[in-house]
Protein backbone atom coordinates (compact mmCIF):
# COMPACT_ATOMS: atom_id res chain seq x y z
CA UNK A 1 0.00 0.00 0.00
CA UNK A 2 1.72 3.29 -1.37
CA UNK A 3 -0.71 5.73 -0.20
CA UNK A 4 -3.58 5.92 1.78
CA UNK A 5 -5.72 9.79 1.73
CA UNK A 6 -8.97 9.69 3.36
CA UNK A 7 -11.01 12.64 3.87
CA UNK A 8 -14.09 12.93 4.87
CA UNK A 9 -17.10 15.36 4.85
CA UNK A 10 -20.66 14.76 5.43
CA UNK A 11 -22.81 16.17 2.79
CA UNK A 12 -26.43 16.77 4.00
CA UNK A 13 -29.13 18.72 2.68
CA UNK A 14 -32.77 19.02 4.38
CA UNK A 15 -35.66 18.58 1.76
CA UNK A 16 -38.86 18.72 1.60
CA UNK A 17 -41.34 17.01 -0.88
CA UNK A 18 -42.98 13.61 -1.75
CA UNK A 19 -40.87 10.89 -0.99
CA UNK A 20 -39.63 8.63 -3.73
CA UNK A 21 -36.71 6.83 -2.52
CA UNK A 22 -36.37 7.12 1.11
CA UNK A 23 -33.09 5.98 2.49
CA UNK A 24 -31.94 3.36 0.13
CA UNK A 25 -28.57 2.00 1.27
CA UNK A 26 -26.72 0.98 -1.60
CA UNK A 27 -22.64 -0.51 -1.84
CA UNK A 28 -20.22 -0.01 -4.19
CA UNK A 29 -17.55 -2.38 -4.30
CA UNK A 30 -14.75 -1.68 -6.63
CA UNK A 31 -11.62 -4.12 -7.51
CA UNK A 32 -8.66 -3.44 -10.17
CA UNK A 33 -5.58 -4.86 -11.14
CA UNK A 34 -5.99 -8.41 -10.05
CA UNK A 35 -3.21 -10.91 -11.67
CA UNK A 36 -2.09 -13.41 -9.42
CA UNK A 37 -5.51 -15.94 -9.32
CA UNK A 38 -4.04 -17.12 -6.08
CA UNK A 39 -3.26 -14.28 -3.89
CA UNK A 40 -0.43 -13.67 -1.94
CA UNK A 41 0.53 -15.56 1.67
CA UNK A 42 -1.60 -13.44 3.62
CA UNK A 43 -4.25 -11.81 1.18
CA UNK A 44 -5.27 -10.74 -2.01
CA UNK A 45 -6.71 -13.53 -4.43
CA UNK A 46 -9.60 -14.32 -6.35
CA UNK A 47 -11.40 -17.57 -3.40
CA UNK A 48 -10.68 -14.01 -0.83
CA UNK A 49 -12.28 -11.67 -3.17
CA UNK A 50 -14.85 -13.97 -3.81
CA UNK A 51 -15.59 -14.63 -0.32
CA UNK A 52 -16.02 -10.85 0.30
CA UNK A 53 -18.38 -10.16 -3.11
CA UNK A 54 -20.64 -12.94 -1.41
CA UNK A 55 -20.85 -11.44 2.08
CA UNK A 56 -21.42 -7.93 0.55
CA UNK A 57 -24.14 -9.27 -1.50
CA UNK A 58 -25.67 -10.99 1.67
CA UNK A 59 -25.40 -8.14 3.59
CA UNK A 60 -27.25 -6.02 0.34
CA UNK A 61 -28.74 -7.05 -1.99
CA UNK A 62 -28.15 -3.70 -2.98
CA UNK A 63 -24.76 -3.92 -4.09
CA UNK A 64 -23.00 -3.19 -7.52
CA UNK A 65 -19.53 -4.79 -7.87
CA UNK A 66 -17.17 -4.10 -10.77
CA UNK A 67 -13.89 -4.39 -12.20
CA UNK A 68 -12.31 -1.62 -13.03
CA UNK A 69 -9.49 -3.09 -15.34
CA UNK A 70 -6.50 -5.59 -15.74
CA UNK A 71 -7.40 -9.27 -14.67
CA UNK A 72 -6.22 -11.13 -18.18
CA UNK A 73 -2.70 -10.33 -17.95
CA UNK A 74 0.54 -10.11 -16.62
CA UNK A 75 0.67 -13.59 -14.07
CA UNK A 76 2.50 -17.57 -15.01
CA UNK A 77 -0.76 -19.02 -15.66
CA UNK A 78 -1.95 -16.56 -17.97
CA UNK A 79 1.07 -16.11 -19.72
CA UNK A 80 -0.61 -20.38 -21.15
CA UNK A 81 -3.94 -19.81 -20.50
CA UNK A 82 -4.30 -15.93 -21.68
CA UNK A 83 -6.03 -15.14 -19.07
CA UNK A 84 -8.60 -18.27 -18.92
CA UNK A 85 -7.99 -18.60 -15.70
CA UNK A 86 -9.36 -14.93 -14.20
CA UNK A 87 -12.40 -15.35 -16.46
CA UNK A 88 -13.41 -19.11 -14.98
CA UNK A 89 -12.83 -17.75 -11.33
CA UNK A 90 -14.59 -14.43 -11.35
CA UNK A 91 -17.67 -16.53 -12.99
CA UNK A 92 -18.18 -17.94 -9.57
CA UNK A 93 -18.99 -14.72 -8.20
CA UNK A 94 -19.98 -12.01 -11.59
CA UNK A 95 -19.38 -8.94 -11.48
CA UNK A 96 -22.23 -6.24 -12.16
CA UNK A 97 -19.56 -4.50 -14.86
CA UNK A 98 -16.56 -4.83 -16.23
CA UNK A 99 -14.07 -2.48 -17.79
CA UNK A 100 -11.34 -3.50 -19.68
CA UNK A 101 -8.28 -2.64 -18.83
CA UNK A 102 -4.65 -2.36 -20.49
CA UNK A 103 -3.25 -5.72 -19.76
CA UNK A 104 -6.97 -7.05 -21.19
CA UNK A 105 -4.91 -6.79 -24.18
CA UNK A 106 -1.36 -8.14 -23.84
CA UNK A 107 -2.33 -11.14 -25.90
CA UNK A 108 -4.45 -9.07 -28.46
CA UNK A 109 -7.62 -7.82 -29.23
CA UNK A 110 -9.02 -11.36 -30.40
CA UNK A 111 -7.74 -13.06 -27.34
CA UNK A 112 -9.86 -10.25 -25.17
CA UNK A 113 -12.59 -10.79 -27.48
CA UNK A 114 -12.64 -14.54 -26.81
CA UNK A 115 -12.74 -14.06 -22.99
CA UNK A 116 -15.82 -11.31 -22.92
CA UNK A 117 -17.94 -14.57 -24.77
CA UNK A 118 -16.75 -16.71 -21.68
CA UNK A 119 -17.30 -14.50 -19.12
CA UNK A 120 -20.92 -14.65 -17.00
CA UNK A 121 -20.55 -10.84 -16.55
CA UNK A 122 -20.70 -7.39 -18.50
CA UNK A 123 -17.79 -6.05 -20.24
CA UNK A 124 -18.19 -2.14 -20.99
CA UNK A 125 -16.18 0.97 -22.16
CA UNK A 126 -17.93 3.82 -24.06
CA UNK A 127 -14.29 5.12 -25.47
CA UNK A 128 -12.98 1.98 -27.32
CA UNK A 129 -14.31 1.70 -30.86
CA UNK A 130 -13.29 -0.59 -33.90
CA UNK A 131 -11.96 1.41 -37.00
CA UNK A 132 -15.55 2.25 -38.19
CA UNK A 133 -16.60 3.72 -34.79
CA UNK A 134 -18.40 1.28 -33.58
CA UNK A 135 -18.26 -0.87 -30.21
CA UNK A 136 -16.35 -3.98 -30.53
CA UNK A 137 -18.56 -7.06 -30.41
CA UNK A 138 -19.48 -7.91 -26.79
CA UNK A 139 -18.20 -4.42 -25.33
CA UNK A 140 -21.79 -2.50 -23.63
CA UNK A 141 -21.59 1.21 -22.83
CA UNK A 142 -23.32 3.18 -19.74
CA UNK A 143 -25.08 0.58 -17.90
CA UNK A 144 -28.37 2.13 -15.70
CA UNK A 145 -29.78 0.28 -12.98
CA UNK A 146 -32.60 0.84 -10.72
CA UNK A 147 -31.80 0.18 -6.97
CA UNK A 148 -35.00 0.83 -4.67
CA UNK A 149 -35.93 3.31 -7.13
CA UNK A 150 -32.65 4.91 -7.44
CA UNK A 151 -32.08 5.26 -10.75
CA UNK A 152 -27.67 4.85 -10.59
CA UNK A 153 -26.01 5.08 -13.95
CA UNK A 154 -22.56 3.15 -14.23
CA UNK A 155 -19.88 5.21 -16.64
CA UNK A 156 -17.49 2.34 -17.93
CA UNK A 157 -14.30 3.92 -19.27
CA UNK A 158 -10.68 2.41 -19.97
CA UNK A 159 -7.16 4.20 -20.12
CA UNK A 160 -6.70 5.79 -23.71
CA UNK A 161 -2.62 4.87 -23.39
CA UNK A 162 -3.45 1.09 -23.91
CA UNK A 163 -2.46 1.43 -27.66
CA UNK A 164 0.85 2.32 -26.49
CA UNK A 165 0.67 0.08 -23.20
CA UNK A 166 -0.26 -3.07 -24.67
CA UNK A 167 -1.44 -4.93 -28.10
CA UNK A 168 -4.80 -3.23 -29.13
CA UNK A 169 -4.58 -3.48 -33.03
CA UNK A 170 -7.00 -1.89 -34.81
CA UNK A 171 -9.28 -0.66 -31.85
CA UNK A 172 -9.65 2.81 -31.25
CA UNK A 173 -9.35 4.83 -27.79
CA UNK A 174 -10.56 8.56 -26.93
CA UNK A 175 -9.68 10.67 -24.14
CA UNK A 176 -10.12 8.37 -21.21
CA UNK A 177 -11.28 12.20 -18.76
CA UNK A 178 -13.04 13.79 -21.52
CA UNK A 179 -15.02 11.31 -22.35
CA UNK A 180 -16.06 10.30 -19.34
CA UNK A 181 -16.79 13.58 -18.01
CA UNK A 182 -19.01 14.15 -20.70
CA UNK A 183 -20.84 10.65 -20.54
CA UNK A 184 -21.83 11.51 -16.90
CA UNK A 185 -22.82 14.98 -18.05
CA UNK A 186 -25.14 12.96 -19.85
CA UNK A 187 -26.23 10.71 -17.87
CA UNK A 188 -27.09 13.21 -15.44
CA UNK A 189 -29.50 15.12 -17.56
CA UNK A 190 -31.29 12.02 -18.67
CA UNK A 191 -32.52 11.68 -15.09
CA UNK A 192 -29.61 9.45 -13.28
CA UNK A 193 -29.92 10.08 -9.67
CA UNK A 194 -26.30 8.80 -8.97
CA UNK A 195 -23.48 8.94 -11.50
CA UNK A 196 -20.87 6.42 -11.14
CA UNK A 197 -17.66 6.34 -12.72
CA UNK A 198 -16.04 2.87 -13.44
CA UNK A 199 -12.73 3.83 -15.10
CA UNK A 200 -9.04 2.20 -15.82
CA UNK A 201 -7.46 5.00 -15.42
CA UNK A 202 -4.04 7.12 -14.59
CA UNK A 203 -3.90 9.43 -11.54
CA UNK A 204 -3.89 12.59 -13.54
CA UNK A 205 -7.31 11.43 -15.46
CA UNK A 206 -8.95 9.87 -12.34
CA UNK A 207 -7.63 13.63 -10.55
CA UNK A 208 -9.71 15.29 -13.72
CA UNK A 209 -12.86 13.51 -13.35
CA UNK A 210 -12.85 14.00 -9.30
CA UNK A 211 -12.78 17.95 -9.65
CA UNK A 212 -14.83 17.90 -12.78
CA UNK A 213 -18.44 17.55 -10.37
CA UNK A 214 -19.67 15.59 -12.66
CA UNK A 215 -19.44 12.19 -10.77
CA UNK A 216 -20.84 11.27 -7.52
CA UNK A 217 -18.95 8.39 -7.15
CA UNK A 218 -15.47 7.19 -9.02
CA UNK A 219 -13.80 3.69 -8.90
CA UNK A 220 -10.61 2.79 -10.23
CA UNK A 221 -8.14 1.22 -11.42
CA UNK A 222 -4.76 1.29 -13.04
CA UNK A 223 -2.03 2.85 -10.69
CA UNK A 224 -1.87 0.08 -7.64
CA UNK A 225 -2.87 2.76 -5.06
CA UNK A 226 -5.20 2.22 -2.18
CA UNK A 227 -6.44 5.93 -2.30
CA UNK A 228 -9.74 7.25 -0.74
CA UNK A 229 -11.02 10.82 -1.35
CA UNK A 230 -14.22 12.75 -0.40
CA UNK A 231 -14.99 16.60 -1.13
CA UNK A 232 -18.56 16.71 -0.32
CA UNK A 233 -19.24 16.52 -3.82
CA UNK A 234 -17.53 13.06 -5.13
CA UNK A 235 -16.16 9.90 -3.19
CA UNK A 236 -13.37 8.46 -5.17
CA UNK A 237 -11.71 4.95 -4.55
CA UNK A 238 -8.24 3.93 -6.05
CA UNK A 239 -8.93 0.43 -5.17
CA UNK A 240 -5.36 -0.85 -4.90
CA UNK A 241 -4.22 -4.24 -6.15
CA UNK A 242 -4.21 -7.86 -6.16
CA UNK A 243 -7.45 -8.28 -3.87
CA UNK A 244 -5.40 -7.11 -0.88
CA UNK A 245 -7.01 -3.92 0.50
CA UNK A 246 -10.81 -3.05 -0.23
CA UNK A 247 -13.07 -0.35 0.49
CA UNK A 248 -16.89 -0.65 -0.16
CA UNK A 249 -18.78 2.77 -0.05
CA UNK A 250 -21.66 2.26 1.72
CA UNK A 251 -24.45 5.12 0.39
CA UNK A 252 -27.54 6.13 2.08
CA UNK A 253 -29.65 7.55 -1.02
CA UNK A 254 -33.18 9.94 -0.23
CA UNK A 255 -35.16 10.73 -3.56
CA UNK A 256 -37.67 13.27 -3.39
CA UNK A 257 -39.78 15.21 -5.64
CA UNK A 258 -39.83 18.94 -5.16
CA UNK A 259 -41.56 21.90 -7.53
CA UNK A 260 -41.47 19.09 -10.22
CA UNK A 261 -37.70 18.26 -10.09
CA UNK A 262 -36.06 15.38 -8.66
CA UNK A 263 -33.86 16.30 -5.64
CA UNK A 264 -31.31 13.59 -4.61
CA UNK A 265 -29.42 13.77 -1.01
CA UNK A 266 -26.76 11.26 -0.02
CA UNK A 267 -24.00 9.95 2.34
CA UNK A 268 -21.44 8.25 1.68
CA UNK A 269 -19.77 5.95 4.53
CA UNK A 270 -16.28 4.23 3.60
CA UNK A 271 -15.63 1.07 5.21
CA UNK A 272 -11.74 -0.54 5.23
CA UNK A 273 -11.09 -4.57 4.26
CA UNK A 274 -7.80 -6.09 4.62
CA UNK A 275 -8.39 -9.36 3.13
CA UNK A 276 -5.42 -11.01 5.03
CA UNK A 277 -8.45 -10.91 7.72
CA UNK A 278 -10.61 -12.51 4.70
CA UNK A 279 -11.60 -16.56 5.15
CA UNK A 280 -10.96 -17.58 0.98
CA UNK A 281 -14.56 -18.77 -0.50
CA UNK A 282 -14.68 -22.77 -0.60
CA UNK A 283 -15.87 -23.32 -4.17
CA UNK A 284 -13.28 -20.73 -5.72
CA UNK A 285 -10.72 -22.32 -3.61
CA UNK A 286 -11.00 -25.83 -4.90
CA UNK A 287 -10.60 -23.99 -8.34
CA UNK A 288 -7.43 -22.19 -7.15
CA UNK A 289 -6.26 -25.80 -5.78
CA UNK A 290 -6.62 -27.33 -9.25
CA UNK A 291 -4.91 -24.68 -11.11
CA UNK A 292 -2.04 -24.35 -8.86
CA UNK A 293 -1.63 -28.07 -9.30
CA UNK A 294 -2.33 -27.56 -12.79
CA UNK A 295 0.32 -24.88 -13.03
CA UNK A 296 2.99 -27.33 -11.58
CA UNK A 297 2.73 -29.47 -14.27
CA UNK A 298 3.29 -26.69 -16.81
CA UNK A 299 6.48 -25.53 -15.34
CA UNK A 300 8.10 -28.52 -15.76
CA UNK A 301 7.52 -28.84 -19.43
CA UNK A 302 10.99 -28.51 -21.69
CA UNK A 303 10.59 -25.10 -23.51
CA UNK A 304 13.49 -25.60 -25.47
CA UNK A 305 17.21 -27.25 -25.58
CA UNK A 306 20.43 -25.53 -25.48
CA UNK A 307 22.59 -25.32 -28.68
CA UNK A 308 25.48 -24.41 -26.45
CA UNK A 309 26.08 -23.68 -22.58
CA UNK A 310 24.16 -21.18 -20.41
CA UNK A 311 25.47 -19.52 -17.34
CA UNK A 312 23.56 -17.66 -14.75
CA UNK A 313 26.08 -18.72 -11.77
CA UNK A 314 26.48 -15.26 -9.16
CA UNK A 315 30.38 -14.59 -10.04
CA UNK A 316 29.06 -14.92 -14.04
CA UNK A 317 26.03 -12.85 -14.59
CA UNK A 318 27.38 -10.11 -11.88
CA UNK A 319 31.60 -9.74 -13.52
CA UNK A 320 31.30 -10.18 -17.11
CA UNK A 321 28.91 -11.52 -20.69
CA UNK A 322 27.19 -14.35 -20.12
CA UNK A 323 24.86 -16.12 -22.23
CA UNK A 324 22.12 -16.40 -19.99
CA UNK A 325 22.56 -12.44 -19.29
CA UNK A 326 22.49 -12.26 -23.07
CA UNK A 327 19.44 -14.20 -23.85
CA UNK A 328 17.42 -12.16 -20.98
CA UNK A 329 18.60 -8.86 -22.88
CA UNK A 330 17.41 -9.97 -25.80
CA UNK A 331 14.13 -11.15 -25.17
CA UNK A 332 13.37 -8.14 -23.24
CA UNK A 333 14.76 -5.91 -26.23
CA UNK A 334 12.59 -8.11 -28.89
CA UNK A 335 9.62 -7.55 -26.79
CA UNK A 336 9.16 -3.71 -27.08
CA UNK A 337 10.59 -3.09 -30.17
CA UNK A 338 13.72 -1.55 -28.57
CA UNK A 339 17.28 -0.55 -30.02
CA UNK A 340 19.00 -1.42 -26.95
CA UNK A 341 18.43 -3.64 -23.42
CA UNK A 342 20.16 -3.27 -20.23
CA UNK A 343 19.33 -5.63 -17.50
CA UNK A 344 21.21 -6.27 -14.41
CA UNK A 345 23.33 -8.93 -13.55
CA UNK A 346 21.40 -9.53 -9.75
CA UNK A 347 18.04 -10.01 -11.14
CA UNK A 348 19.26 -13.28 -12.36
CA UNK A 349 19.04 -15.30 -9.56
CA UNK A 350 18.94 -19.35 -10.05
CA UNK A 351 23.02 -19.42 -9.70
CA UNK A 352 23.29 -22.45 -11.88
CA UNK A 353 25.16 -24.07 -15.27
CA UNK A 354 22.98 -25.70 -18.17
CA UNK A 355 25.59 -27.87 -20.62
CA UNK A 356 24.78 -27.68 -24.17
CA UNK A 357 21.80 -30.32 -25.22
CA UNK A 358 20.02 -29.43 -22.05
CA UNK A 359 16.48 -29.25 -22.26
CA UNK A 360 15.23 -26.12 -20.21
CA UNK A 361 11.77 -25.88 -18.64
CA UNK A 362 9.68 -23.11 -17.81
CA UNK A 363 10.35 -23.45 -13.94
CA UNK A 364 13.84 -23.02 -15.01
CA UNK A 365 13.05 -19.54 -16.46
CA UNK A 366 11.48 -18.78 -13.62
CA UNK A 367 13.85 -19.21 -10.93
CA UNK A 368 16.33 -17.49 -13.14
CA UNK A 369 14.10 -14.47 -12.79
CA UNK A 370 11.91 -15.10 -9.65
CA UNK A 371 11.42 -10.83 -8.72
CA UNK A 372 8.42 -10.78 -11.15
CA UNK A 373 9.97 -7.65 -12.80
CA UNK A 374 8.50 -6.31 -15.94
CA UNK A 375 9.75 -5.31 -19.51
CA UNK A 376 10.42 -1.41 -19.83
CA UNK A 377 10.81 0.76 -22.48
CA UNK A 378 12.45 4.56 -21.89
CA UNK A 379 13.70 6.51 -24.67
CA UNK A 380 16.95 7.77 -23.04
CA UNK A 381 19.77 10.22 -24.40
CA UNK A 382 23.36 8.67 -25.81
CA UNK A 383 24.48 10.42 -22.57
CA UNK A 384 22.32 8.87 -20.48
CA UNK A 385 23.14 4.96 -21.68
CA UNK A 386 26.84 6.35 -20.89
CA UNK A 387 26.16 7.25 -17.83
CA UNK A 388 24.23 3.61 -16.93
CA UNK A 389 27.25 1.58 -18.13
CA UNK A 390 29.21 3.05 -16.15
CA UNK A 391 27.25 2.61 -13.37
CA UNK A 392 26.59 -0.94 -14.06
CA UNK A 393 30.83 -1.66 -13.98
CA UNK A 394 31.46 0.50 -11.13
CA UNK A 395 31.49 -2.43 -8.51
CA UNK A 396 32.68 -5.15 -10.81
CA UNK A 397 35.02 -6.31 -7.87
CA UNK A 398 32.73 -6.17 -5.68
CA UNK A 399 30.46 -8.92 -7.22
CA UNK A 400 27.93 -5.84 -7.48
CA UNK A 401 23.91 -6.78 -8.73
CA UNK A 402 23.75 -3.94 -11.14
CA UNK A 403 26.37 -5.30 -13.44
CA UNK A 404 24.76 -4.61 -16.90
CA UNK A 405 23.78 -7.57 -19.37
CA UNK A 406 23.23 -5.89 -22.46
CA UNK A 407 21.82 -6.54 -26.07
CA UNK A 408 21.59 -4.11 -29.22
CA UNK A 409 25.47 -2.88 -28.33
CA UNK A 410 29.24 -3.65 -28.40
CA UNK A 411 31.03 -2.06 -24.98
CA UNK A 412 34.52 -1.81 -24.32
CA UNK A 413 35.12 -1.07 -20.87
CA UNK A 414 39.13 -1.06 -19.11
CA UNK A 415 38.50 -1.97 -15.27
CA UNK A 416 41.37 -0.47 -14.34
CA UNK A 417 40.01 3.33 -14.63
CA UNK A 418 38.46 4.61 -12.19
CA UNK A 419 34.51 3.80 -11.56
CA UNK A 420 32.43 6.32 -13.80
CA UNK A 421 35.66 6.88 -16.36
CA UNK A 422 35.47 3.14 -17.28
CA UNK A 423 33.47 2.63 -20.58
CA UNK A 424 35.82 2.90 -23.49
CA UNK A 425 33.64 2.54 -26.17
CA UNK A 426 29.95 1.96 -27.18
CA UNK A 427 28.37 0.86 -30.53
CA UNK A 428 25.21 0.81 -31.64
CA UNK A 429 23.79 -0.26 -34.83
CA UNK A 430 27.08 -0.44 -36.08
CA UNK A 431 27.70 3.07 -35.13
CA UNK A 432 29.45 4.97 -32.05
CA UNK A 433 27.33 6.12 -29.28
CA UNK A 434 26.37 9.79 -30.05
CA UNK A 435 25.42 11.36 -26.35
CA UNK A 436 23.23 13.81 -28.12
CA UNK A 437 21.41 11.16 -30.23
CA UNK A 438 18.20 9.30 -28.53
CA UNK A 439 17.85 5.53 -28.21
CA UNK A 440 14.81 3.16 -26.78
CA UNK A 441 15.62 1.81 -23.95
CA UNK A 442 14.68 -2.12 -22.82
CA UNK A 443 15.12 -2.45 -19.49
CA UNK A 444 13.30 -3.49 -15.88
CA UNK A 445 10.91 -1.88 -13.82
CA UNK A 446 12.79 -1.91 -10.81
CA UNK A 447 16.20 -0.56 -13.15
CA UNK A 448 13.84 2.28 -14.55
CA UNK A 449 12.69 3.63 -11.04
CA UNK A 450 16.74 3.94 -9.99
CA UNK A 451 17.07 0.09 -8.18
CA UNK A 452 20.86 -0.88 -8.13
CA UNK A 453 21.90 2.61 -8.92
CA UNK A 454 20.22 3.26 -12.11
CA UNK A 455 19.14 6.54 -11.39
CA UNK A 456 20.38 8.20 -14.41
CA UNK A 457 17.58 5.92 -16.62
CA UNK A 458 15.04 8.72 -16.10
CA UNK A 459 13.29 9.93 -19.06
CA UNK A 460 10.27 9.44 -21.03
CA UNK A 461 8.98 6.32 -20.44
CA UNK A 462 6.80 5.24 -23.30
CA UNK A 463 5.83 1.46 -21.40
CA UNK A 464 6.24 1.80 -17.73
CA UNK A 465 5.44 -1.00 -15.30
CA UNK A 466 1.81 -0.75 -15.71
CA UNK A 467 2.08 -1.91 -18.94
CA UNK A 468 4.66 -4.11 -19.52
CA UNK A 469 4.90 -7.80 -19.56
CA UNK A 470 6.80 -10.06 -17.06
CA UNK A 471 10.44 -10.07 -18.25
CA UNK A 472 9.58 -14.20 -17.57
CA UNK A 473 6.85 -14.44 -20.25
CA UNK A 474 9.18 -12.35 -22.60
CA UNK A 475 11.93 -14.85 -21.92
CA UNK A 476 9.68 -17.96 -22.99
CA UNK A 477 7.95 -16.37 -25.93
CA UNK A 478 11.47 -15.43 -27.28
CA UNK A 479 12.42 -19.52 -26.77
CA UNK A 480 9.06 -20.62 -28.33
CA UNK A 481 9.96 -18.22 -31.11
CA UNK A 482 13.31 -19.30 -31.85
CA UNK A 483 12.68 -23.24 -31.48
CA UNK A 484 15.99 -23.73 -29.33
CA UNK A 485 18.06 -21.66 -27.33
CA UNK A 486 20.77 -19.92 -29.50
CA UNK A 487 22.45 -17.25 -26.97
CA UNK A 488 25.92 -17.27 -26.43
CA UNK A 489 29.00 -15.22 -25.60
CA UNK A 490 29.98 -13.30 -28.33
CA UNK A 491 31.99 -10.46 -27.19
CA UNK A 492 29.07 -7.71 -26.31
CA UNK A 493 31.39 -7.22 -23.15
CA UNK A 494 34.96 -6.45 -23.54
CA UNK A 495 37.08 -5.53 -20.58
CA UNK A 496 40.98 -4.64 -21.14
Amino acid sequence: MRNFIFGMLILSTALSGAALADGVKITFLGVGDVYKFEGGKERGGMARLNAVARAERAANPNTIYVMDGDMLSPSLLSGFDKGENMIVLSNVVPFDLAVPGNHEFDAGPENFAAKVKLSKFPWAAINITTQDGKPPEGLGGVMVKDLGGVKVALIPVSDDESPTESSTGPLQFSETAKTAIDAARQARTDGADLVVGVVHAAHSDDQAMFYSKAFDILLSGHDHDLIVQYNGITAYVETSTEANYLVPIDVTVNVEVKDGKRNVTWQPSFRYIDTATVQPDPESQKIVDQYKADLGKELDVSVGRTEGPLDSRRDVVRKQESAMGNLIADAMRDAVGADIAITNGGGIRADKQYAAGADITRRDILTELPFGNVTVLAEVTGKQVLAALENGFSKVADGAGRFPQISGMVVNADLNQPPGARVTSVVIGGKSLDPAATYKLATNDFMLNGGDGYAGLAGKTLIGANGGKLIANDVLVRIKKQGSITAKVEGRIVFK
